[in-house]
């Protein structure tokens, strides 16, 4: 039964992704034993996770689930300056619904479309609700990578850190917010990102080095510090980007500071280049239509310093632990 069971899923899934754009380097997707591809170059390869009760609450709207499951995917290969291609998807759910596949899909494919990512294949399980894809997608000629930050490069930053966060505050019932807009959007920004590939693919060639924000600002900081032989890093804390609906559900800046430093879960792009290039890195924020800060530069000592109006500050606990 089990079985008759996922080869109906298998065919909801073909039904659903009829409508998708055909690639002419897929030479078969779904339906058989593995999926053939026709490779042009350097492929980049990302693989992600989402397990209920550890990246999502029970209860979530599957649509956002399977948003979210592709997103931080795509995120990662934004972080390479990659153009995504294909998609593979594993499911454990404790029994099939079809309700909960169907939403899935849809919130998925939304996504999917959008970026030009075709699934290919997969696998289905019974068990604890997990969903892991990975995403293949092409290389950029020159690759973004965290280990490639130089020393004197400025810091930039996408979009506004902090705002997922937030999101989860209210979804745990930790934060009370009376403005309506206020709540949806930074709900939405916890459970749908938006990863940032255009300003990936056009950063590539003009950066040095990248990294998306999923642990939180300081945390993946020091991943691509410590990537890059341990370089320093001095912020002016002044600078990070902060929206309305930040200020409306953090009013006292320490609060502020500690879902934008350390909350995660944000997808944004946090990438280091040469003062020279400065021209070049708002002209691949324009060509993305991304809005982009720069937040500080990389210093000799190795570490991380705080600055508020060349005030050093306290960093506040660190970001997101996988374990």
């Amino acid at each position: 039964m089990a079985e008759l069971a996922e080869f109906a899923l298998i065919h909801a899934l073909q039904r659903r992704l009829q409508s998708a754009p055909a690639d002419p380097d897929t030479l078969l997707g779904i339906g058989d034993d593995a999926a053939l591809l026709r490779s042009h170059g350097v492929l980049a390869v990302a693989l992600d996770t989402l397990n209920e009760g550890v990246h999502f609450f029970p209860g979530t709207d599957p649509a956002d689930i399977g948003w979210k499951s592709l997103a931080v995917n795509l995120s990662d290969l934004a972080a390479m300056g990659a153009q995504p291609r294909w998609a593979l998807l594993s499911l454990s759910l404790p029994q099939i619904e079809p309700g909960f596949v169907e939403a899935f899909m849809a919130g998925w494919q939304s996504l999917a479309t959008r970026h030009g990512v075709q699934l290919i294949g997969g696998d289905t399980t019974r068990g604890p609700c997990s969903i892991s894809v990975t995403l293949l997608g092409q290389s950029a000629p020159q690759p973004l990578l965290r280990s490639a930050a130089q020393a004197g490069d400025d810091v930039y930053l996408s979009g506004c850190c902090g705002e997922a966060a937030a999101g989860l505050a209210l979804r745990r019932g930790d934060l009370e917010l009376a403005d309506a807009n206020a709540r949806t959007h930074l709900l939405r920004r916890l459970d749908r990102p938006q990863p940032r590939v255009a300003l990936g693919q056009a950063l590539a060639g003009v950066a040095h080095a990248a990294i998306d924000v999923s642990d939180g600002l300081l945390a993946d900081l020091q991943h691509l510090l410590t990537a890059s032989g341990d370089q320093g890093a001095e912020l002016e804390l002044e600078t990070l980007p902060e929206s309305r609906d930040l200020h409306l559900a953090a009013p006292t800046l320490a609060q502020r500071r500690q879902w934008q430093l350390a909350g995660g879960d944000d997808y944004e792009l946090l990438f280091t280049a040469a003062p020279a290039d400065r021209a070049a890195i708002a002209a691949a924020a324009a060509t993305s239509r991304t809005p982009i800060a720069r937040i500080g530069r990389l210093t000799p000592d190795s570490g991380i310093r705080l600055l508020q109006n060349g005030i050093v500050q306290e960093p506040p606990a660190t970001g997101w632990r996988h374990f």
